[in-house]
């Protein structure tokens, strides 16, 4: 995941550097309306004691609108499909003794859909990049956790979170990436630990 990382924060640099060799004449006007698609991989893990404090691969689906106000400021309402998993950690058992089973399969996979409506400022002398940040609520869809004594859900039905990145956007296709950071606690058992959704999403796609 570091490597990854590391290679789209070098190449951020150089696309970066060329946009701002650009002459201002350069510019070319963004429509007021724009649709886009994208997909892309879902780098996230679960905070808190119970779960193990590392990154596991999953996937999101985006679907989303723009609409640019002027040359720098525009608004992106969006709808995504997000899957988040986790591995438990002893820590789970310990706490929660009472409806874990423990044994060798401790996972849990989560399925949100979120909405969410970010806030596109772009940067440099034409409209192809744009910095993004703005909040979101997730809706949980679906959620399957090894290992338990109950077949209740442990995890809250909704999660509010912020996200903030940066997308390069050509005629065409798009791509990028951002974090997001989960502000809800998001075990729905008790209050002996706090659980919190962290990601990074990498993405690629296209916009008419």
């Amino acid at each position: 995941m570091k490597n990854a990382i590391v290679v789209f924060l070098l190449f951020i640099a150089s696309v970066q550097t060329f946009s701002q060799r650009n002459k201002k004449n350069d510019f070319e006007k963004e429509n007021f309306f724009r649709v886009g698609f994208n997909a892309g991989i879902n780098i996230n893990k679960i905070q808190g004691r119970s779960f193990k404090d590392e990154f596991r691969y999953n996937y999101d689906l985006r679907g989303f609108m723009q609409f640019n106000f002027s040359r720098k400021l525009g608004l992106q309402p969006e709808v995504s499909f997000i899957q988040v998993s986790s591995e438990q950690s002893n820590d789970f058992s310990d706490i929660y003794d009472d409806i874990s089973l423990g044994g060798s399969q401790l996972k849990a996979k989560l399925d949100y859909l979120k909405i969410g409506s970010l806030l596109n400022l772009n940067v440099g002398p034409t409209q192809k990049i744009k910095l993004q940040f703005g909040p979101q609520w997730g809706l949980l869809l679906h959620e399957k956790v090894d290992s338990l004594k109950t077949s209740r859900n442990i995890f809250k039905d909704g999660d509010f979170s912020l996200a903030a990145g940066i997308m390069f956007q050509l005629p065409l296709v798009h791509f990028g990436g951002r974090f997001e950071q989960g502000l809800t606690n998001i075990n729905a058992i008790d209050d002996r630990d706090k659980w919190r959704n962290q990601s990074f999403q990498l993405f690629a796609g296209i916009t008419f």
